[in-house]
């Protein structure tokens, strides 16, 4: 199985911006990839999206996710309710693994397979195998420094790569 990823989001003075690393680990010892692009803009570049999970599982839920944004005019949240609910009822989508972060420059949102849609309270998210460490990494540089939320993004990619053996230092930053 494939897996080994982390991907951050921060909401932060209007801007919007997602950070993924860039590994791909098979097996949990061997690194396949160092420079997978787990992040990207979709509906006509303003909304960005990460995933953490199976690779094809993830591209599928970019696309579900995509249609929905399309049918309800950009509107983040109703999209993904929307994509909720088929995730949880949809006999195919139901066994897809992965997770999503969505994100425009008024709010983030993560997605699950549960149907759980999650809002951060702070602005700042993290899904993936280096999740927790990149989350706690932007929490303190949010609440604690000047950043812009690009530059949180980064660096706690970066700092998470100092620790989690799932997370390389290929950042790929999108920013809105």
């Amino acid at each position: 199985m494939f897996h080994g990823t982390t991907i951050v989001a921060v909401l932060k003075d209007g801007r919007c911006a997602l950070a993924g690393d860039g590994q791909v680990t098979l097996g949990g010892n061997t690194i396949m990839k160092h420079h997978a692009v787990k992040v990207r803009r979709i509906y006509q570049g303003r909304v960005l999206a990460g995933f953490a999970g199976s690779v094809a599982d993830s591209v599928t839920l970019f696309e579900k996710y995509e249609e929905q944004l399309e049918k309800y005019q950009g509107n983040l949240r109703r999209a993904a309710v929307e994509l909720a609910k088929d995730w949880r009822t949809d006999r195919v989508l139901r066994r897809l693994e992965a997770l999503l972060v969505v994100g425009d420059t008024s709010s983030l949102l993560v997605i699950s397979g549960n149907g759980e849609l999650i809002e951060p309270d702070d602005g700042v998210t993290a899904i993936g195998s280096g999740g927790p460490y990149a989350l706690a990494a932007a929490r303190a540089l949010h609440r604690f420094t000047a950043m812009e939320a690009g530059e949180i993004a980064r660096s706690a990619i970066q700092l998470a790569a100092e620790i989690c053996v799932y997370t390389n230092d290929k950042i790929v930053l999108e920013i809105l």
